[in-house]
């Protein structure tokens, strides 16, 4: 057992500082959510807040957009060019992904200052990119209506995974403490 402890050693380090740093920041976001009351159909603020930035980047592009708190679940309406074309629910902001990408960059760290940094970079990179996909999906959902499986099903959690697996392997080629030892 000794044996396959030292020899499997690196991936067990790595799984459990993922483990680790994932379920913390789980929680952390789970008490979060926990402050908003889902009865009363409230929507969390960081929703709130990236429904009111996706209407900014419409209006940016001057579109005819606007929010509105849904009545029926905690959600933010968004309308475009008159016609209630999505409704942001907290699953839409993000958060899950950054904690994913958090939790992976803490697992393959690196240097303190270079961790530290890549996480708050990728994150706000993640971020602009999903505000930037809410947009351009509710845009294409107005043209494209009968698309919604493949554009909201497929298209776009490609599209945002795709961009933190990148994130991913550039953090493990470029940043870890793995590159560093193969790069000697």
């Amino acid at each position: 057992m000794k044996k396959y402890l030292i020899l499997y050693k690196p991936f067990l380090l790595f799984l459990g500082k993922f483990l680790v740093t994932y379920l913390i920041l789980t929680f952390v976001y789970e008490s979060y959510l926990g402050q908003f009351d889902v009865s009363k159909f409230e929507a969390d603020s960081f929703t709130e807040l990236v429904a009111q930035q996706t209407k900014s980047v419409m209006l940016f592009f001057d579109a005819d957009v606007r929010t509105t708190p849904n009545t029926k679940e905690a959600a933010v309406n968004l309308f475009y060019n008159g016609r209630h074309i999505a409704r942001i629910i907290e699953g839409c902001n993000g958060l899950s992904v950054i904690i994913l990408f958090v939790s992976f960059i803490v697992a393959f760290s690196g240097k303190m200052k270079a961790t530290v940094l890549y996480i708050l970079g990728g994150s706000v990179l993640i971020h602009i990119l999903n505000v930037a996909r809410i947009a351009i999906l509710c845009v294409l959902l107005y043209s494209f209506p009968h698309q919604e499986h493949i554009l909201h099903g497929v298209v776009f959690p490609l599209f945002i995974y795709g961009v933190v697996f990148i994130l991913w392997v550039i953090w493990v080629n470029k940043f870890s403490k793995y590159a560093t030892k193969t790069a000697k």
